[in-house]
């Protein structure tokens, strides 16, 4: 791991290698990128906002193969699966982030598949098949992309079915017996009808050994279809159309390396099993027949039809998706929570989710005065409909897992509770134990505009904006569970009467302005200010009537000032970016066991955010063929303005401390914000640095041949996944790398490629959940025959 003055000194050596080197360049330079960052088609070196693109040739030859695998690349952005979901990221832009996939929680980043919203994190790690390119949006996105943007968004364009048949196969075999097939065939009827049909098949066998059942965890068995079309009625017509299907299974349940060499490979303890439901008749409905595992099954349809008249380009955007999530998880599954292990589960949350949700959008893209004024507006409409079945327990064997023996006596705050033996020596904490169903929804209209307006030839001033009215809504049923205790078996009607609101509205307005001067037609500077905000919410996990407490909505302001050129004839390009965020509200999930063992999840405003640092993205091209890249990002943070409570828990713990009172330091510290010494933590999932190195360069043989290695090194500076800042969720940070080499023969359309993945087979400490840490995927390795005609 690189030390900061250790990182400056590697950038400015690279910078000095450049410009030496970039003297004796040839001619050619780098290929322009277009995004889509401000919603219309712009040569990434024009758009002043901090975006990444990576296009599909690089993510080929970074072995790129989901949306996980982009944190690795993008400055200042950290990341990882959720506990326990290998479907779910948890992506960190800047700082923000959330850890809930639960139904009534907003990731701060929001996830598009061309220009249609993914609203749930719950499917927000999907395979890449396809992909014209990525653009990741760093900062607010407001005024264009809307709400629940606030750290940022990842924009996926598909690419579109083309006017000649042709397309690709791949097949691959990898580590833990991995097989993998992708295909793509574009079938043109007629030139005005074009059509594309797509499709991937990947599965594993796992890479985690449950010791107590036998059987092979967190393998991966991923599959998806998607048939798009492309008709052109005329030439001011242009309507694309498609449908897609996916279904995943994939967990992330805890495993940990018992023998500390890292060799040894990962193993699990739990008692759950694979092939036999875990929950019958401790649970009611579907969800008692889910065996281990986590399932995401998803369909959706996209519409796009984009009409071009005297006064712009009107594009109608239609998007429908519907997702089922299926899980029994063992969050607990480990040595030292229990032994031995219960067939249930130590700490085991099912879950049976049915999220549906529509999205219309009507944009306009225009300009006036000889294209002196640029302009993009609309209207947006949003309605989310979720359901959730789901239930919670606490199971061991002989012995409870944090309160004594069975029969002993447990106090939870309005709750006194004996935990019964439930047969076969297995102790189930009623206290802990609930099976409910909840509703939730959301209703968004929005309407906004943003102009680029040329006041010099070389100065252009942007001004944008967009109003978001939201309305969103909670309910609870209990379940006729004859098991579950009827104090954690509520509903509607008794949040209402705890006083807790059932809906939440809100009216924002998210504004943006910037302003570009162009020195030259290689560089530019531009200054923004930008806004965002996410909507609130409920806690959802919860034991007591209390604790389905609202949050507020989290707002941000991002000043920005940047620079965009390129040098040496278009050999060498180099962006850098400043930031400052200022963020009201933050939202922070927090789980964390309470002074009498239970399992408490809170979502609180706890506090403000203040982050700020800089960026730097360089791509350079010395000789035809090699490419090179760095892309690194230096930040820091601290909370402010802390809430009431947080304060009060604060002077409590550092007065427990002080006295010496076990009891007071086990009820206040170590706890939300607050760490076990009594001061504030660092906020979390903000690493000090990161730092990302590489390239690839392709050697021309003859025959048409072509070798092409590839590797980069990512190195991360220290950083804590524990809101509490306890020592188990501290890190030094880590650097990991990867590579590939591939061999083909463009002409002739074949190519053979092998990859591996964390080669080095790292262990880097993703997230923490309740005292347990969860790590990263090994190292892999693959190789792929692909075929293209």
């Amino acid at each position: 791991m690189l030390s900061n003055n250790a990182l400056r000194s590697a950038i400015a050596g690279v910078l000095g290698a450049l410009a030496v080197a970039a003297q004796a360049a040839p001619t050619s330079g780098l290929e322009e990128v277009v995004v889509t960052a401000q919603r219309r088609n712009e040569a990434i070196q024009d758009v002043p906002i901090a975006v990444t693109a990576l296009t599909d040739t690089q993510l080929e030859r970074l072995n790129v193969t989901e949306t996980l695998d982009l944190v690795k690349l993008i400055p200042n952005t950290f990341g990882s699966n959720n506990t326990g979901l290998g479907t779910a990221n948890v992506y960190s832009i800047r700082g923000l982030n959330n850890t809930e996939s639960i139904a009534t929680f907003d990731p701060p980043v929001g996830t598009y598949v061309d220009d249609v919203f993914i609203a749930r994190q719950n499917a927000n790690n999907f395979a890449f098949f396809d992909v014209e390119r990525v653009e990741v949006l760093r900062g607010p996105q407001g005024t264009l992309f809307g709400r629940n943007t606030t750290g940022g968004a990842v924009n996926v364009i598909l690419k579109k079915p083309q006017p000649e048949f042709g397309g690709f196969a791949e097949v691959g075999v990898g580590q833990f017996s991995e097989r993998m097939i992708r295909m793509s065939v574009d079938m043109p009827v007629n030139e005005k009808f074009l059509t594309k049909l797509s499709g991937y098949s990947i599965k594993d066998d796992g890479y985690v050994w449950n010791t107590a059942t036998g059987e092979k965890l967190n393998s991966n068995d991923n599959k998806g279809a998607r048939f798009a079309v492309r008709w052109l009625p005329t030439d001011s017509l242009t309507w694309d159309v498609a449908a897609d299907y996916v279904d995943q299974d994939y967990m992330n349940i805890l495993n940990n390396d018992l023998e500390g060499d890292g060799q040894n490979g990962r193993v699990s303890t739990t008692g759950m099993r694979t092939d036999t439901p875990a929950t019958r008749g401790v649970f009611v409905n579907q969800k008692q027949n889910y065996p281990l595992g986590n399932e995401v099954e998803g369909y959706s349809i996209t519409s796009n039809l984009g009409w071009e008249t005297g006064i712009g380009t009107f594009n109608f955007i239609t998007g429908w998706r519907s997702m089922e999530q299926k899980f029994a998880l063992d969050f607990f599954g480990m040595p030292g929570f229990s032994q031995p292990v219960a067939p249930t589960g130590a700490f085991t949350i099912v879950n049976d989710g049915n999220h549906d949700q529509f999205t219309q959008e009507i944009k306009l893209n225009g300009a006036l005065m000889g294209e002196r004024l640029r302009y993009v507006a609309g209207v947006y409409y949003f309605d989310e409909q979720n359901k959730t079945d789901l239930g919670q327990l606490f199971a061991v064997n002989g012995t409870s897992l944090f309160c004594g023996p069975p029969g002993s006596v447990c106090q939870i705050p309005g709750v006194t509770t004996v935990f019964p033996s439930v047969g076969n020596g297995i102790t189930i904490f009623n206290s802990l134990y609930y099976d409910r169903i909840m509703e939730n929804t959301a209703e968004a209209w929005a309407g906004y505009v943003q102009a680029d307006f040329d006041i010099l030839d070389s100065l252009t001033l942007t001004i944008g904006g967009r109003y978001t009215d939201e309305k969103k809504t909670i309910a609870y049923k209990a379940n006729d569970n004859p098991n579950a205790p009827a104090a954690n078996q509520w509903n509607t009607a008794d949040i209402k009467a705890a006083g807790i609101p059932v809906e939440q509205s809100t009216g924002q307005f998210t504004p943006r302005v910037a302003l570009k001067w162009d020195l030259n037609d290689d560089m530019n500077f531009y200054a923004s200010a930008t806004n965002g905000f996410k909507s609130g919410g409920w806690n959802a996990r919860n034991v007591n009537v209390r604790e389905v407490q609202p949050f507020d909505p989290e707002e941000v302001w991002s000043y920005e000032l940047g620079m965009r050129s390129e040098w040496f004839d278009n050999r060498l390009r180099l962006n850098l970016t400043g930031f400052y965020s200022d963020v009201t509200d933050f939202q922070l999930p927090s789980a964390f066991v309470n002074d009498v063992g239970g399992i408490v999840f809170i979502t609180q405003n706890f506090a403000d955010l203040e982050v700020k640092g800089a960026e730097a993205e360089i791509t350079w091209a010395p000789i035809d063929g090699l490419n090179l890249f760095l892309n690194a990002g230096m930040q820091d943070g601290e909370y402010k303005n802390l809430d009431s409570s947080i304060t009060a828990q604060q002077q409590a713990c550092q007065a427990a401390l002080a006295a010496g009172n076990a009891a007071g330091v086990t009820a206040n510290c170590a706890k939300g914000i607050v760490d076990p010494n009594g001061k504030i933590a660092d906020p979390v999932r903000l690493p000090d640095y990161t730092l990302t190195v590489g390239g690839s360069y392709t050697i021309g043989f003859g025959s048409g041949l072509e070798l092409t290695p590839s590797a980069y090194l990512q190195d991360v500076g220290n950083y804590n996944v524990g809101t509490a800042g306890e020592p188990i969720g501290l890190s030094e940070g880590y650097t990991q790398w990867s590579a590939g080499v591939s061999l083909g023969n463009p002409d002739t359309g074949w190519s053979l490629s092998a990859n591996c993945d964390n080669c080095g087979n790292e262990y880097i400490i993703a997230s923490v959940l309740a005292g347990t840490q969860y790590y990263n995927n090994p190292r892999t390795w693959s190789l792929r025959f692909k075929y293209d005609w």
